[in-house]
């Protein structure tokens, strides 16, 4: 039987989630839009796999796909996309999960390509406690997120911020992927959501956002989006390059992306200087910086920025991390009286 109108297609790209990978499954399956539930073992070393199939709720919508080699999250989830067929597409990541009622709050409103709601971020050790910490009842609060807006919500200065829009896990029509022949970016690893949806925008794509919550994301200090490599951050802003050379983007748009690749290529430089400083030393590291002369100033200013926060963790004087202490918003809401 085909899949209806409003129903859904959940992606979940896992590798090396045991420990999680049920509870997002579930999360999925308990969503009556929810058509199927596409998991894709992205040749992980524990029982990712074997944990996803014992999710099997006997409605047929459950579908395991193990990779026999790593191909990152781009690539696991284009597998995904094109190995199911709902109209609707929704990533969630193997150790997030879904809160109740997220479909049928997206889909009460109309006239969209792309619609995210709120990211509640929640310590991961609640994951083990019998219930999640009370989640407000934001006003959904729609909007339509220009190009611009979206671009200049994702310019951050390294730590995570409210606002920050690329993280954002929008349900996306198919028939947009389709049409404009957008793919995830499989040479990318860091930051392959925000190139797809700027893309997309590009092409006219239009992108609400509600405010109240219906994704979970748990925050811990060793997640794959915390571990990223220099080359990552390499291919993020050249993939941004791309867009600006080959994309129709309004000025606003493009004045926003220059600086969002001006950020993103200073942290590459940044992380090689210290890659060849740990590998070589550090007259060799400068020796190669200074070959480059414009890359000598965002070097320094990243390195002081680095041995500022050190300092004040030291003295106790710098912020705890978010994930350590409690839930906290992507989006500012307001609660319903």
């Amino acid at each position: 039987m085909g899949a209806k109108m409003n129903e859904v297609a959940v992606i979940i790209p896992a590798h090396n989630a045991g420990r999680t990978i049920a509870q997002a499954i579930r999360s999925a399956l308990a969503e009556p839009e929810v058509f199927e539930v596409v998991v894709v073992d992205d040749a992980s070393g524990d029982n990712t796999a074997a944990v996803a199939q014992g999710m099997d709720d006997g409605s047929g919508r459950l579908r395991v796909m193990a990779l026999p080699r790593n191909v990152g999250p781009a690539r696991a989830r284009n597998l995904a996309i094109a190995a199911s067929t709902a109209p609707w597409i929704a990533i969630l990541d193997s150790d997030d999960a879904f809160l109740p009622g997220r479909f049928a709050r997206l889909f009460a409103h109309r006239d969209w390509d792309l619609a995210a709601d709120n990211i509640v971020l929640i310590p991961d050790h609640y994951r083990e406690s019998a219930a999640l910490p009370e989640v407000p009842d934001f006003h959904d609060d729609a909007r339509m997120l220009s190009l611009p807006a979206f671009i200049a919500g994702n310019l951050t200065s390294g730590r995570m911020a409210r606002n920050e829009t690329g993280l954002l896990k929008p349900v996306m029509r198919r028939s947009l992927l389709e049409k404009t022949g957008l793919a995830y970016d499989e040479d990318l690893r860091l930051g392959e959501d925000f190139i797809l949806y700027v893309r997309l925008m590009a092409r006219g794509a239009r992108f609400l956002t509600i405010r109240s919550c219906g994704y979970v994301a748990f925050q811990r200090g060793d997640s794959l989006s915390a571990q990223h490599r220099t080359d990552d951050l390499g291919s993020y802003a050249r993939a941004a390059r791309q867009i600006l050379a080959q994309d129709p983007l309004s000025d606003e748009a493009r004045s926003m992306l220059i600086r969002q690749e001006r950020l993103t290529r200073n942290k590459y430089h940044h992380r090689l200087f210290l890659d060849r400083k740990r590998a070589r030393g550090l007259a060799d590291a400068s020796t190669e910086a200074l070959r480059d002369p414009r890359r000598v100033l965002p070097i320094l200013r990243l390195t002081a920025r680095d041995k500022y926060m050190t300092l004040m963790r030291r003295l106790g004087l710098a912020a705890v991390p978010h994930h350590a202490t409690g839930i906290r918003f992507l989006l500012e809401g307001r609660t319903n009286p």
